[in-house]
């Protein structure tokens, strides 16, 4: 296996997480009726530019369909995430009617939407053919492309350079990382911004995310590798955040290289001492965190089996792709876990890929006052158990599975 940043042999394991279909290869009645394909599902590290990877088995566009079914404007904390962020840029960088934003995997429209408001000229780029529409449908222009060097220098061509480029959750998504970042120094104009956001390797390592590893995931990035690529490819990090969302994130400012006006804040040197003193760049670092994992794998299990055992309902809620993986891995299937609640309706009449458990609307939860609700994106759990406080009526407990088994 070679990096898929630096080309050189990965051979340090981090996680083998055994095999899995995709993750939101989500299933309709008719393909239960119909073989599933599993891939491997490992991840090593590159012991030269520490860019932490999965190996590639299926193409981009299987994992991401024109029936991908993830949409992000069901999450209202996600929503309040991204009208923030908006304001915020539009206040550092002084964004009005003659600036231009474009957004790199615009999903539904869920935060350009904020920006056309603002009377801001605006465009999404999003192959996903559903998720594409439904931005259309709010009046925002879409590209339905897969980013990279060719497609940004068609649209610089078209007079569609970019004073602001918006990246949320899309890094760590692309099998390409090298075309991928050229693409952003060559649409920005020379005084532009590109903020990227994706979960921090760091804090994945430090509460045992393992859940958020899936085939969609190629990448999982520390601001050290990160910097190195972006570096190569034509842009200088200038400033870094880091975020709650995702269990841990990081939003990285960047520029052309050579040509941004921007001094690095103090924010970029102090986060990259952090990774150093953590060991990211040593061997040490990614190991023991397969056992970890393995132990929330048997406490959940335990804990369903001895619920089954005492005769207590469980159900789960969130047909999140970090989901599908912990259940997956575990080997939980419907007899443990009998359905899964999202309020997401192409979503809705189908079953988890692997586990084929059936995904339903809210109201069954109601029908039937499960005694516990398994959430699987536990990211969401403080919005999840505000919407279904409803359930402390009849004693329902809220559980999370990692970092911890965690009831509530």
């Amino acid at each position: 296996m070679k990096c898929r940043h630096c080309g050189h042999a990965v051979t340090l394991p981090f996680i083998d997480l055994g095999t899995a279909p995709p993750s939101n290869a989500y299933l309709t009645q008719t393909e239960l009726s119909e073989p599933e394909k599993w891939y491997p599902l490992r991840v090593f590290a590159c012991t030269h530019c520490w860019l932490v990877q999965t190996e590639e088995h299926s193409s981009r566009s299987e994992l991401f369909s024109g029936d991908y079914a993830y949409f992000s404007s069901y999450s209202t904390s996600w929503l309040q995430h991204a009208e923030t962020y908006v304001a915020e840029m539009v206040d550092r960088f002084a964004l009005g009617p003659n600036a231009h934003v474009v957004e790199i995997a615009a999903n539904d429209g869920y935060l350009l939407q904020y920006v056309k408001a603002r009377g801001i000229p605006c465009l999404g780029v999003e192959p996903t053919a559903g998720t594409a529409a439904a931005a259309r449908l709010k009046g925002i222009a879409v590209v339905e492309q897969f980013f990279g060097a060719s497609l940004a220098d068609r649209l610089a061509r078209e007079g569609k350079a970019a004073d602001l480029m918006v990246a949320n959750n899309v890094l760590a998504h692309v099998p390409d990382i090298n075309d991928f970042v050229s693409g952003f120094a060559r649409l920005l104009k020379p005084q532009g911004c590109a903020t990227f956001e994706f979960p921090h390797l760091l804090r994945l390592a430090e509460h045992c995310q393992f859940d958020t590893i899936y085939h969609e995931h190629y990448s999982y990035l520390s601001l050290t590798a990160v910097k190195t690529i972006f570096e190569a490819h034509g842009l200088d990090v200038f400033d870094v955040r880091e975020l709650d969302t995702h269990g841990g994130s990081l939003r990285v400012f960047a520029q052309r290289r050579g040509e941004g006006a921007r001094s690095a804040t103090a924010t970029v040197a102090a986060l990259l001492a952090s990774e150093e003193m953590a060991g990211v760049g040593t061997e040490a670092f990614y190991c023991g965190f397969e056992p970890r994992a393995n132990a929330i794998k048997y406490d959940v299990i335990e804990f369903l089996i001895d619920a089954r055992r005492r005769g207590k309902k469980v159900a789960a809620y969130g047909a999140a792709a970090k989901g599908n993986t912990l259940l997956n891995y575990a080997g939980i299937r419907s007899d443990l876990l009998p359905w899964v609640v999202d309020r997401n309706p192409a979503k809705q009449g189908k079953f988890l890929p692997g586990s084929r458990i059936p995904i339903v609307d809210e109201t069954r939860i109601k029908k039937e006052r499960p005694d516990y609700i398994l959430i699987l994106p536990w990211n969401l759990r403080a919005e999840v158990v505000e919407q279904l406080a409803y359930a402390r009526e009849w004693g329902a407990q809220f559980v999370t599975a990692v970092p911890r088994l965690h009831l509530q």
